[in-house]
């Protein structure tokens, strides 16, 4: 057998193929099948364009075997094959691929419809990683020539022509008349025998290959044993263990939603149907295809700091990552599904996506398309809902109607909270997220009916709602749906008819304001001082009463010292005699509450403004009122009974019992 010198630094660059290239060991299997996938395509195209091939009988098919006890793996092709020189130019040179030269003699339609994933030339050297030696016996089509290829991942490596009446020839099927392809035969090292196993190649090839084109079989021996455990004998048996089938890549009018199902059941591991799904090829100047499933319910770990995606990355039917979280933005985590690319461009170990223009246009392509299909479904459900109010009931809904309810009822309930949070990190499509958000609210639109049935309103329908002269879209925020609609500070806006939407999520003061418009519409917080502008009190009545007040404004102030920073007289209050609000440029309670609950102790205290009502007799109380500790503990318990109402922790709250018994006492 010639020895021959590997063409570049070879000792340098297998070290970095070996050692750094690659991170995860295993990926070495689906280099090898991938390039076994390559010379399957590359023989199928060229039985079809090019006459010296047209004679040749294409059986594709891939074959894996091995040998436990020598720690022998061995893939096996019918693909292309090689010769002499292809042998000495794509093994015998480091990163000059075989299949890169092949496609740049392809023509541009022909690369379209090519499947071929080997870019770079280095996929077949990570095999090195599990292997101290490699030998590759190939016989190119219509040829009669088996050449045998051998190195141990150093400096140099042998091949020779092997007679095809050898017995090397005859363990891999290369001396019948017709044979090709090739075989790669890898002594594993002792840090690997575990992959010459059944159940360790079984693994990697569902996880990485179970879509390549080809089928893929797995040849083992099965022990035979009696009743008492005693291996009586074995059988040699031969399995298919790939799907062969890429569903995604099947057109649409060939898929039934039971297919759609039972794919999602097999790679998400969710026993339920998914709530929806989406199809969609694009072609042009990217190609690629995406399956798209939303869950029916949200995943457990949704907001874990660690959550993995639920995405799979192909490139060309070949399995590449499901954990890269720049597939799709963060506030669409809970999607799960493919994404498979035509030319995706890789680096070179095909492990970490480059970031790259290809990535971005599939990335918000895909985004507007689920944001579009997620708006179609809430249009349908308030179609639904319109449809159901005007028959008289749920229960006079059509079943297509009942159906786009509840799904889009279902669709809101779990997954409205991580759409809000689009609304602060996706500026590009923030406008579309807030047609697709939706919101409890004082409405009845916006209120859940006596049976318990959802109603959620959008900005939309909230517009459409607005008093002629109302100018702003009015929202409360808190911890609790139930505390809010009781809140105090609602009673002027309910007096006044202006709607005013619920928002309980603990991200609501963070992404509402971000928004801060919706189309004209100023969005304001109730929560806050000066939101209560357009009540129509009339001024100089306000700001005679206010003057008449201020001297039991003042009393409160002092009484209460640091634990606020101001006190005003209320426009909003009528039954209450308190409520709290923040400044206009302080975060709010809530966001006080979120920050500390992250850990950061550093955040500063909120202090609330005390607003209280002048018409309430518990307060006109004080405007004669000499007595200073009774001035201190009623005006302590306003405070107090109004953080209470905010659903705000009280940090003394002994102190509060004790001033309440006090006054009780009076």
């Amino acid at each position: 057998m010639a020895t021959y010198q590997f063409q570049t630094e070879v000792n340098q660059l297998l070290t970095l193929i070996i050692h750094s290239l690659y991170s995860n060991k295993d990926i070495f299997l689906r280099e090898i099948v991938s390039n076994a996938s390559d010379a399957l395509d590359k023989l199928k195209y060229l039985t079809l364009s090019d006459d010296a091939y047209k004679g040749v009988v294409f059986d594709p098919r891939i074959d894996i075997s091995f040998e436990e006890d020598a720690g022998v793996l061995v893939v096996r092709d019918t693909g292309i094959g090689m010769d002499g020189d292809e042998l000495t130019t794509n093994l015998g040179t480091i990163a000059r691929s075989g299949t890169k030269a092949f496609l740049e003699r392809l023509t541009s339609d022909a690369k379209k419809d090519s499947a071929l994933i080997g870019q770079f030339g280095v996929g077949f050297y990570s095999a090195f990683m599990a292997a101290s030696r490699i030998d590759v016996y190939t016989r190119k089509a219509a040829t009669d020539t088996l050449f045998h290829w051998s190195s141990d991942g150093t400096s140099s490596y042998e091949m020779e022509g092997v007679a095809l009446d050898s017995e090397e020839a005859k363990k891999y099927q290369f001396d019948e008349a017709g044979a090709h392809g090739t075989a790669i035969v890898m002594t594993l090292n002792s840090e690997s025998k575990e992959y010459a196993s059944r159940w360790k190649v079984e693994e990697l090839v569902k996880r990485y290959s179970d879509h390549i084109a080809f089928p893929i079989y797995l040849h083992y021996t099965q022990n035979q044993y009696d009743d008492k455990g005693k291996v009586t004998g074995s059988e040699d048996k031969v399995d298919q263990i790939n799907s062969a089938s890429a569903l995604w890549k099947r057109p649409k009018s060939k898929l039934t939603a039971e297919d759609y199902n039972d794919f999602y059941k097999t790679f998400s591991h969710d026993g339920t149907a998914p709530l929806m799904y989406v199809h969609t090829h694009a072609e042009g100047t990217q190609e690629y295809t995406t399956l798209f499933y939303v869950p029916e319910q949200a995943p457990f770990d949704m907001y874990h700091a660690d959550y993995k995606s639920g995405l799979k990355l192909y490139v060309k039917r070949v399995f590449i990552t499901d954990d890269d979280r720049e597939l799709l933005p963060a506030y669409l985590r809970f999607v799960r599904g493919i994404i498979d690319s035509e030319d995706l461009p890789l680096n070179v170990s095909r492990e970490i996506l480059q970031q790259n223009r290809i990535l971005e246009s599939i990335k918000s392509q895909s985004v507007k398309k689920l944001l579009s299909e997620f708006k179609k479904l809430g249009t349908a459900g308030d179609k639904a809902r319109l449809a159901a109010k005007e028959a008289g009931g749920l229960d006079k809904l059509g079943e297509e109607d009942k159906k786009a309810l509840d799904k889009w009822n279902q669709f809101v309930s779990q997954f409205n909270r991580p759409m809000k949070e689009g609304l602060f990190s996706d500026f590009a499509n923030k406008d579309e997220i807030a047609e697709i958000v939706r919101f409890k609210s004082t409405a009845p639109e916006g209120t859940d009916d006596a049976e318990g049935n959802a109603n959620w309103t959008s900005f939309a329908d909230y517009v459409q709602r607005m008093k002629t002269d109302q100018k702003a879209i009015y929202y409360i925020t808190g911890t609790d749906e139930k505390t809010l609609r009781a809140s105090p500070l609602l009673e002027a806006y309910k007096k006044k008819g202006f709607e005013v939407l619920i928002l309980d999520d603990d991200i609501d003061d963070l992404v509402i304001p971000s928004l801060g418009k919706y189309k004209d519409y100023e969005l304001k917080s109730v929560n806050r001082a000066g939101s209560d502008d357009e009540l129509g009190v009339d001024k100089d009545e306000a700001e005679k009463k206010e003057q008449e007040f201020k001297p039991v404004v003042e009393k409160i102030k002092n009484a209460l010292g640091e634990r606020v920073k101001d006190v005003h007289l209320s426009k909003r209050l009528s039954d209450s005699p308190s409520c709290i609000v923040v400044d206009e440029d302080d975060p709010s309670f809530q966001m006080e509450r979120m920050m500390k609950a992250m850990g950061r102790s550093d955040f500063g205290e909120v202090k609330p403004i005390l607003e209280v009502n002048a018409d309430h007799p518990i307060v006109a109380s004080l405007k004669d009122c000499e007595d200073a500790a009774y001035v201190e503990d009623l005006s302590n318990v306003l405070l107090d009974q109004a953080l209470l109402v905010d659903g705000t922790e009280l940090k003394n709250p002994s102190d509060f019992v004790k001033r309440l018994n006090r006054l009780i006492k009076r």
